[in-house]
């Protein structure tokens, strides 16, 4: 398995843990006091989960086990895969630190860096489908 893809596949899991615990929080938190601060989290819970941990799994097997482009490259740019990899965590990671106060809006900077996840995110997909589409054959 290639380094890239065990990268893409463990986090993938760290962030199933991760939002498994937010959700477990935020039920705790539904009978409590907390439960205004943590229902700003439900979108946070949702980007973790399909793409903190589904698309990181998808991205990682896909690359691994998808047809070999050819000799030299069989998988394509290795470097343009940790580039996917840097811009789709990244951007999860801006959308933790933003996202929350966002749906609170309390701070509209923090609009900009929620805006600026969501970019990086596009770019890891669009960067993820110009490397996987050539290794995609009819025969």
């Amino acid at each position: 398995m290639p380094t890239l893809s065990r990268w893409f596949i463990k986090t993938g899991l760290v962030y199933f843990v991760a939002s498994l615990l937010l959700s477990l929080l935020q039920k705790v938190g539904a009978a409590g006091e907390i439960w205004p601060v943590l229902s700003a989290f439900t979108p946070l819970f949702y980007h973790w989960l399909m793409l903190g941990w589904i698309t990181q799994i998808i991205i990682g097997v896909s690359w691994w086990m998808f047809p070999r482009r050819d000799r030299e490259q069989p998988r394509g740019s290795e470097r343009m895969g940790w580039v996917i990899y840097g811009a789709l965590n990244g951007g999860l990671l801006l959308r933790a630190f933003s996202e929350p106060f966002v749906v609170r809006g309390t701070d509209p900077l923090l609009s900009g860096l929620a805006l600026l996840a969501a970019l990086a995110q596009w770019l890891a997909g669009a960067l993820y489908v110009a490397q996987i589409w050539p290794r995609v054959k009819l025969k």
